[in-house]
């Protein structure tokens, strides 16, 4: 062998040495019968830290089971929604022969570029981890975007480009099968030396390109990898800070919704204020926004920073949610809660914390519960108590802001 890598000992998960006395040795056989070998190796794999010993810890394999069903999951839709009913000669078509070049990605629309730009930056960081054996953290950048890119806002979005309902369809489906495909493609090829046999048996059911003599199998074993020399592969860093703004103005509506407990199915108003490129670039996406943040698609509008509109918007009784530097969202405050039901609730939620803060208060004002209870007893109750005036506090301030 030219190289040799020398990994840290596995150990239990409280990081003590296995041992038939302790009772504490996994086996690896009963692990990989539960979780699945896929899910053991990507734990092990992804643990190790130049230097360190490797706990192995139950809960982390659980988790990477759960990733896996992420996977199949992402890998269904695609199969099974965006690639249903198509006809044969666009599935063909479908098949990865190399990367998404300039020209091809030039024409396509903002949350495609970012994606496409997001994969390629990770092709080039888990090649360059790889060959400097950063073996672990490799491993974690292909689970991080999988899992927080792909699928929860490539996967979401590509279903205003797939359904009519949503306003997609045609060619806009055609650009979105084949994004995902691409993407979903070249991630598996990157996990595949971490996990083999979920990745090549997921393979095998997308749209691939037709075995070549050259070919001893045709196996995802055996295909390329992403980036086979050092051409830089194409990326647009203005597209993904638009997008990052996009995400960020998606996830401040949804904070909303859940600061004011709206309930889930219902949809909102909205007013976005936001400057020049940025204003085209939501309104270009407006249908994914009403989408993932559940706006009512009749009562939001999108509006130049400083304009009339924006002022109006600012004049009224709505929550104002900054996002950045001239990016702002209002949301009529009358869309997002029941007043009365509202302070019903608060009043409710304020009585019952004053309770449980009077029974408290008592307890630590009693000297035979001071002198007598261990000190940690007392000062867990002390801190019960600070967190339950917190608690009052903020549901009193709430109600006065209801009026």
């Amino acid at each position: 062998f030219k190289v040799i890598y020398l990994h840290g000992l596995v150990r239990a998960a409280d990081g003590t040495k296995m041992s038939k006395t302790k009772g504490n040795v996994v086996d690896p056989l009963d692990t990989v019968s539960e979780y699945g070998a896929d899910s053991l190796r990507y734990s092990l794999v992804t643990g190790v830290t130049p230097g360190q010993d490797i706990p192995l810890n139950m809960d982390k394999i659980a988790a990477n089971k759960a990733f896996a069903n992420k996977l199949w999951n992402c890998c269904k839709f695609v199969t099974g929604n965006a690639l249903k009913d198509i006809d044969e000669e666009e599935l063909k078509s479908l098949g990865v022969s190399g990367p998404i070049g300039k020209e091809e990605f030039d024409t396509l629309a903002l949350p495609e570029r970012y994606i496409i730009s997001k994969c390629h930056e990770l092709v080039e960081s888990v090649t360059e981890d790889i060959e400097k054996y950063q073996l672990g953290a490799a491993g974690s950048k292909i689970y991080e975007f999988l899992w927080d890119q792909y699928a929860d806002w490539y996967i979401e979005i590509s279903k205003t480009r797939l359904y009519e309902g949503f306003g997609g369809g045609g060619e806009e489906a055609k650009t979105a099968r084949r994004v995902l495909v691409y993407i979903l493609d070249t991630s598996m090829r990157l996990l595949h030396p971490y996990m083999p046999y979920v990745t090549e048996q997921l393979w095998h059911h997308l749209p691939r390109v037709p075995k070549t003599e050259e070919m001893a199998a045709h196996s995802l074993m055996l295909a390329d990898w992403p980036q086979m020399d050092d051409t830089r592969l194409v990326q647009d860093k203005d597209a993904i800070a638009s997008f990052e703004v996009f995400q960020a103005l998606t996830r401040s509506i949804r904070n909303a919704r859940s600061e004011y407990n709206v309930e889930q199915g219902k949809k909102i108003a909205a007013t976005i204020v936001a400057p020049g490129e940025l204003k085209d670039m939501i309104e270009t996406e407006i249908n994914s926004l009403i989408m993932l943040a559940k706006l009512d698609p009749d009562q939001v509008s999108v509006v130049e920073a400083g304009s009339d509109e924006a002022k109006a918007a600012a004049a009224g009784d709505s929550a104002q949610l900054v996002v950045q530097e001239g990016v702002e969202a209002y949301l009529p405050m009358a869309g997002l809660v029941d007043i009365e039901k509202e302070k019903q609730r608060l009043e409710k939620q304020s009585a019952k914390l004053a309770k449980e803060i009077e029974k408290l208060a008592g307890r630590l004002q009693s000297k035979g519960f001071v002198d007598k209870a261990p000190p940690a007893v007392v000062d867990k109750a002390k801190a019960e108590l600070a967190e339950l005036e917190d608690q009052a506090s903020k549901v009193d301030a709430s109600l006065k802001a209801l009026g």
